[in-house]
């Protein structure tokens, strides 16, 4: 008998670290995850200046979208908080496209080789985010999902696991996107 409540106490014991341990790689995960996102975010901020740098000497009256572009990477080196950061992201997005729009304006811009050059890398920086986006998504629904599962919901918890939070687009970025983009050959 005090075999039998011997192994059972051993293997109660080896089920918790081997799910303890499963948590613990799963939180890793997400923290990995949100960490190549910032990587991809550093990259656009700092690309920016370069940006508008480029814009100036072609488009030196259109200053009122340098400005908010500007401004937009100020807010986010100035985010407190992650939603603030996302909030901030997000009028940077909206910023560069404005810029893009700029671009559109000035042919001999568009043909200029160094923009062409910005543009390119501020595209793959883009792709690059999307795709980091998806996977801490991936990696936040995964350990989500272990911290719900039987038996880890019973002490998960207790042992410090919290649920992460997906990364999502604010509001207004979602309305935004949800509309189609307008196309005109004037």
């Amino acid at each position: 008998m005090e075999l039998v409540l011997l192994g059972l106490i051993v293997l109660a014991a080896v089920v918790a670290v081997v799910i303890y341990n499963r948590l613990v790689a799963l939180r890793q995960s997400v923290a990995n995850a949100g960490g190549d996102i910032d990587v991809q975010l550093r990259q656009r901020y700092d690309l920016v200046p370069q940006l508008v740098e480029t814009v100036k000497g072609y488009a030196q009256h259109e200053s009122a979208v340098l400005e908010k572009l500007t401004q937009a990477r100020a807010a986010v080196a100035q985010a407190a908080t992650p939603a603030d950061r996302l909030a901030a992201e997000a009028g940077l997005g909206r910023a560069i496209g404005g810029l893009f729009a700029v671009a559109e304006a000035y042919p001999d811009l568009k043909a200029s080789a160094n923009f062409q050059m910005l543009q390119t890398q501020l595209m793959d920086i883009e792709n690059k985010i999307a795709a980091a986006r998806r996977f801490l998504n991936n990696s936040v629904r995964e350990y989500n999902a272990a911290l719900e599962q039987f038996p880890a919901i019973f002490f998960a918890a207790r042992l410090g696991f919290q649920p992460a939070a997906f990364y999502d687009l604010p509001a207004d970025r979602a309305a935004e996107m949800a509309e189609p983009a307008k196309v005109s050959f004037k």
